[in-house]
């Protein structure tokens, strides 16, 4: 295997994913289906994994692709930031932006963010780093970032905070579940005793649903199984070791697919608010507080 990723692989691959067909995904990154279709041959055997499924209708990953994407997705938003902050040095610019962001934000909501913002500010520099929300806090409280993003719902009081947008939580099951088969919802109380597939201590989203289960007098059993990565959470959940509970964002492509099917909880809400914070002020200053402001536009924040 090559030291360092193909980008250009991952960015063909994650628009396979996104548009559901070799073709389409050749056509959205400028290249020709056929050397598209080439390349990614080329790079199974290489890798010696199948990363596709290719059917008559078009082409979906495979298990280890859906990892791959989801690995990627991170790594090539910190590329388009890296050529964002070359182009800003070819042009001498000094501004500079640190952001620090959870991992479900990261993933699926700041690319988009930062793309909307470097089309109005070609000349900002953004470094971004990917961490879970407790270390995105230590990373903003210890001047180690300008700007951070998170999706816990336990903020620390020395943080200004402020609301960007909002996510909900989806208990996910294989569709021969018993929680699927029966066609009920489960109870917050049945919720709270069955041995979950989480994420790790420290990550939002763990937060969100130990906190979730608290405000109505519930504490969450001990896990089946804890990991770092919603990738590695959906994917065991889609192999059967357990029920899991993740972001609508992180499971939406399994549930179009039927890899996994949402399961109805009652007595408990599983939405969450994304906050950015900063450190002590009334508003982040310079180039982090004009970040602030376009993600605000973006997302309608009042």
């Amino acid at each position: 295997m090559d030291r360092w990723p193909d980008l250009a692989l991952l960015e063909l691959l994650v628009a396979v994913q996104e548009r559901g067909s070799v073709r389409a995904a050749a056509s959205s990154v400028g290249m020709s289906q056929p050397n598209a279709s080439r390349a990614l041959s080329r790079w199974e055997r290489r890798l010696g994994l199948a990363l596709l499924q290719r059917t008559t209708r078009g082409a979906r990953l495979t298990r280890e692709g859906m990892l791959i994407v989801d690995w990627a997705r991170p790594l090539l938003a910190s590329a388009d930031a890296l050529t964002s902050a070359v182009a800003s040095l070819q042009k001498q610019s000094a501004v500079q932006v640190r952001i620090a962001a959870s991992q479900t934000v990261a993933e699926y909501l700041v690319p988009q963010w930062l793309a909307l913002h470097r089309a109005q500010r070609p000349d900002v520099e953004v470094r971004l780093t990917v961490a879970n929300s407790e270390q995105v806090m230590d990373q903003v409280a210890g001047g180690k970032a300008d700007l951070g993003f998170v999706e816990t719902t336990a903020l620390p009081r020395h943080l200004p905070a402020r609301q960007v947008d909002e996510d909900q939580l989806v208990v996910v099951a294989t569709k021969d579940h018993p929680w699927v088969v029966r066609g009920r919802p489960v109870a917050a109380e049945e919720l709270a005793a069955t041995p979950l597939i989480v994420r790790e201590q420290g990550s939002g989203t763990r937060v969100a649903l130990e906190n979730a289960l608290a405000a109505v007098g519930l504490r969450l059993a001990p896990p089946a199984l804890s990991v770092e990565s919603n990738a590695a959470v959906r994917v065991s959940a889609m192999a059967g070791v357990a029920p899991a509970v993740l972001s609508e964002h992180a499971v939406q492509e399994a549930l179009v697919s039927g890899r996994l099917q949402a399961v109805l909880v009652t007595g408990l809400s599983l939405r969450r608010p994304l906050r950015a914070v900063w450190p002590a002020s009334t508003w982040p200053s310079g180039a982090a507080g004009d970040v602030l402001r376009t993600i605000c536009q973006v997302t309608s924040t009042p």
